[in-house]
């Protein structure tokens, strides 16, 4: 298991994340009034907040407070457990500050939400009679993989192998991996409580939104910082106008 930790990837626009940091804090109070809450209250904001597909598609009728349409937006701030959020919110926190300089604030607040909008509504793709509820950032999350991916692949991001060796890795090999093994779990019909394809829509819309949301000067697959390669290609130009008027 190889669990991120940190990249050496700076910010180059906006030292402040906002959105990725107000994204954490709502995941964590949410999770932390879930836990303290009574059982009915519980099994009411699972009812009203999570995705379950039957309740969406019109095959199960919950009599909850809100259209159940609205829950593929809310479903992702609801967690499982503390390994769940834990882990969703370790990925938005190294990987998301990046893409949010990358996007803009507000266009990574679209960004995330349409992520995991997206995979929300291909859980309920794959099996639209399923009642089981479905909670997690994992769809949105994925989508800020993708954007990392197609924007940092030569960013060096340390990570925790097995769990407790630190080892500094290219993010083309830690999120690749990661990404491959998402598809690899669809494929082979993996079962348990991971909902995988989830995952699939996260990373697919991500990486179509990228290719729309990223700031004008901002380079797919770019292996220098977003700042130094803004000045090469400034001291490119100069170069050629000085050529050229010679």
């Amino acid at each position: 298991m190889v669990i991120p930790i940190y990249d050496n990837d700076p910010l180059d626009r906006n030292p402040y994340a906002f959105v990725t940091w107000t994204f954490i804090a709502i995941n964590i109070v949410v999770f932390l009034i879930q836990e303290g809450s009574s059982d009915n209250t519980q099994l009411a904001m699972v009812r009203d907040y999570a995705l379950i597909p039957a309740a969406v598609t019109g095959k199960l009728t919950l009599g909850g407070d809100f259209p159940p349409i609205w829950s593929a937006f809310t479903y992702m701030f609801l967690h499982g457990g503390w390994s769940h959020i834990i882990g969703n919110m370790l990925f938005l926190w190294v990987f998301g500050d990046n893409i949010e300089d990358a996007f803009g604030s507000v266009r990574f607040f679209f960004f995330y939400m349409l992520c995991g909008a997206a995979g929300g509504i291909a859980h309920l793709l794959s099996d639209p009679n399923s009642v089981t509820p479905l909670v997690g950032a994992s769809g949105a999350v994925a989508g800020v993989v993708a954007a990392y991916l197609m924007l940092r692949p030569c960013a060096k991001i340390t990570v925790l192998l097995f769990g407790f060796i630190p080892l500094g890795l290219g993010s083309a090999w830690v999120l690749g991996f990661w990404a491959l093994a998402q598809i690899w779990n669809v494929v082979s019909a993996a079962g348990g409580d991971t909902a995988w394809w989830a995952h699939i829509g996260g990373l697919v819309v991500g990486a179509g939104l990228t290719l729309v949301f990223r700031r004008p000067d901002v380079t797919l697959f770019e292996c220098m910082r977003p700042g130094d390669a803004i000045a090469a290609r400034q001291a490119l130009s100069g170069a050629n106008q000085r050529w050229g008027s010679r």
